[in-house]
This record gives structure tokens, sequence and C-alpha cells, in this order.
């Protein structure tokens, strides 16, 4: 079934890319390959593919520029690459939309993982069945499961893919407390020693676009050292 996931691989060191492309082609995946962000626009902008696996340092422009773009445009998943190991390099990928943050070097098994996570997670929350029909109500905040809509009052909130599908995910068990690792498997697929503050990075930019001012616990509730709470559905509404 892999075969029909088409990955764009971005990655100008021609060893890496040879090794990366092959290990995803042995695994079933169809794998177009670009040295430049130039020739990865291209590529994006004529095939769609159904992930990105993206490195930062390209020759003639910073990787982030093509994350940019794609986030305007689409929720398609993508995962850096990057020898920059430091944590605030993570944070403003994840910042920006990126799905998943890797650092090189890395195991096959860890890349394929992570791949198989993200398309796992962009497959099921775009199918009906995985979702929960309806809307969800708790104070002034509505999210719209139909639509993948969250909105705080009459204004739209507009996050990420991942940001929402934390959200609807706490939302479907309002007033249980979900741990970081429950959290960490259902939206990533597996737990690594950068998951907890990816989640809490991600948490920290729901909050923020929900208007939540810091020590605030509205709609969401930060069970520290535990994990989150969605605050309890309004059974009127």
């Amino acid at each position: 079934m892999n075969n029909k996931y088409k990955i764009l691989l971005v990655e100008d060191e021609a060893n890496i890319r040879n090794l990366v492309s092959a290990m995803l082609e042995s695994a079933g995946y169809q794998v177009l390959s670009a040295g430049t962000c130039a020739t990865a626009k291209v590529l994006y902008g004529s095939h769609r593919p159904d992930l990105i696996i993206l490195d930062l340092g390209l020759p003639d422009r910073d990787g982030r520029t093509l994350l940019e773009l794609v986030r305007r445009e689409s929720a398609t998943p993508v995962i850096v690459l990057s020898a920059r190991s430091d944590e605030q390099d993570k944070v403003e990928a994840l910042d920006m939309g990126a799905n998943d943050y890797i650092t090189k070097p890395f195991g096959s098994a860890e890349l394929l993982a992570r791949v198989r996570s993200a398309l796992r997670s962009t497959h099921q929350t775009s199918g009906s069945a995985y979702l929960p029909e309806g809307k969800f109500r708790t104070a002034d905040l509505v999210i719209d499961y139909d639509a993948r809509r969250i909105f705080r009052g009459d204004v739209e909130v507009h996050l990420t893919q991942t940001e929402y599908n934390i959200v609807a995910l706490l939302s479907r068990h309002p007033g249980k407390v979900l741990t970081y690792t429950a959290i960490i498997r259902e939206i990533w697929g597996y737990p690594d020693e950068g998951s907890t503050k990816k989640l809490q990075v991600n948490m920290a930019n729901i909050r923020k676009k929900l208007g939540v001012r810091p020590g605030e616990n509205s709609y969401i509730v930060n069970e520290l050292g535990v994990g989150y709470r969605m605050c309890a559905a309004d059974n009127h509404s």
C-alpha cells in the first residue's frame, strides 16, 4: 500500500540524498529528489507530494523558505532533516508548521518510523472513519470536526494541522487528563527524547492562538508533569 505515497526529498548532500532515497524506495515509497530549494519548489508545485523530507541547509535558500511556501498552500506533512541540533532551530521549524524534526545522523528505522507516523496521522485525520462528527463546545470555543475548523466566539482560530490534531484529540476526552506520552503516541506515533518539548511548543502556540494568557487555564488545563486536559464540554450546547 505504501507505493501510493509520493515523497519529496530535499537534500543537497548527494550521498545522503541517495542513501535516503534508496531507503524510502526499498520501503515502497515513490521518491522525488531535489538538491536545491528552487528545484524543490518546482517539484512540489508539479507533483504535490504526500510528504516532504526537508533539509534546512540548502545551497541556494534556507529550507524554511520552502516550508513557508508549503504551509501557505497546504497541510502536507513536512519532516525537517537537519544537522542543526540547536533546540532553537527545532522550535523555529515546529513553530513554522513542520510536523517533525530529525537531527543528523539518524538511523534508517527511525526515519521510516517517522515517515509512517506522519503519513498515518495525515491519512487518518482526513478520513471520516477516524473523526468525530458534529461540534464540540466549551465556553466560547467551538470545534467543527466536519470542517476541521476552530472558532473562539465568532472568530476563526487558525491552527496548523498538528495543532488542530492535538486540540481535537483532547476534545474527544473532555475533563480527562491525557498524559504527555499518550498524546505524543497518538499525534506522532512514537516517543523520543525531544517529543515532550515538541508537544510543549505546539501547545504554547495553541494557547497563544486561543488568546490564553500565561498562567491561565482557559479551555486546556496543563497538569504539570503529567499532561493536558480539555475543559469539560458544555452539555447544553
